[in-house]
């Protein structure tokens, strides 16, 4: 009987202890994310991105810079299609660069604080914050966090699945979801590094440019070479009713007409390449379109792509609906 007592006594002693050690609650996490973000310096890391909106998945490398209090730099690649972008982010404005073409825009903008951004830690652990309702499961090595997300333009992508390690609360994962639970988005994480250091100069627009065009060299010849033509998969109440080409100083310029309750208009045109040292000031938001950054403004959104200019307007689609047409325009042309 003595046995007995003492074997209960001591498997009781096993499950406090294990009870004093075990898992910590969603707010110890919460609260433990909040610290980390209002202790961080900044961080560098390097991230594969995953865009299931086209016909055919996309891939991109991103490499991200963060330093306090403002200071960003963001490169996107895509490697098969040689096409490069940079976000910016320092005292002069937003930028965003596309190196192959000399390209430099400036935006007076609030990015990145006005929408989610997957690829952001501290956008990720604000939106965790923010979200009183946000799910919250553990497992043996990580934490996982589905919350809503703030896309201000893009209700289409309702949730976000967020994995972090449990170790440093690093990010491994985030899953971007439609309504339907399907990723759409996909941002694999890997070389976080936490209170990074960096040169004086990391964010400065010309040197960023430069070093840029080491690896994507300026493009030659851009504009003479023949246009092929892109066409919408998602018209949303509208169909193609006239396309006509328009010669330029430049090249050919194809006018798109749809027509019907959500009309709009489709320019494209060869990109020209920009003469060192030009930046041009840009009304409106930078917006992410996966595989290219654009510049959304009230009635229009305009983007580049593999050397082509594209700019569609309307008085009829919604900023959300624009997005979603522009993000269609990719792969193979079609008739």
């Amino acid at each position: 009987m003595k046995k007995k007592w003492l074997g209960l006594l001591f498997g009781l002693i096993v499950v406090f202890a294990l009870a004093g050690c075990g898992e910590k609650s969603q707010e110890d996490v919460v609260g433990a994310l909040n610290e980390k973000v209002g202790k961080l310096s900044g961080y560098k890391a390097d991230a594969k991105m995953t865009l299931q909106t086209g016909s055919e998945p996309q891939e991109y490398d991103v490499q991200i810079w963060y330093k306090q209090p403002h200071y960003y730099r963001v490169n996107l690649k895509n490697a098969q299609k040689e096409q490069s972008q940079m976000i910016l982010r320092n005292d002069e404005g937003v930028f965003v660069l596309t190196p192959a073409l000399n390209k430099s825009f400036r935006f007076q903008s609030d990015w990145p604080k006005n929408s989610s951004q997957a690829y952001l830690y501290e956008s990720l652990v604000k939106d965790i914050l923010d979200d009183p309702d946000a799910k919250f499961t553990a497992t043996k090595e990580h934490y996982v966090f589905e919350t809503k997300t703030n896309y201000k333009n893009n209700k289409m992508l309702p949730k976000q699945e967020i994995t972090l390690n449990k170790k440093d609360l690093a990010p491994i994962m985030v899953k971007v979801m439609d309504p339907d639970q399907n990723a759409l988005l996909t941002v694999e994480f890997s070389n976080v590094e936490f209170d990074a250091s960096f040169d004086g100069d990391a964010f400065d627009m010309e040197k960023n440019m430069t070093g840029a065009q080491l690896e994507v060299p300026v493009m030659a010849g851009v504009s003479e070479s023949p246009l092929a033509v892109m066409y919408p998969e998602v018209m949303p109440g509208a169909e193609l009713v006239e396309e006509k080409e328009v010669k330029t100083e430049s090249g050919t310029r194809v006018v798109m007409t749809f027509a019907g309750d959500k009309s709009f208009t489709l320019i494209q045109e060869r990109s020209q390449v920009s003469p060192a040292g030009t930046t041009t000031s840009m009304s409106g938001e930078p917006v992410d379109l996966g595989f290219t950054v654009g510049a959304l403004t009230e009635n229009s959104i305009s983007w580049t792509f593999q050397g082509v200019d594209f700019m569609l307007a309307s008085e009829d689609l919604t900023q959300e609906e624009m997005i979603s047409v522009a993000r269609s325009v990719q792969g193979q042309a079609i008739k």
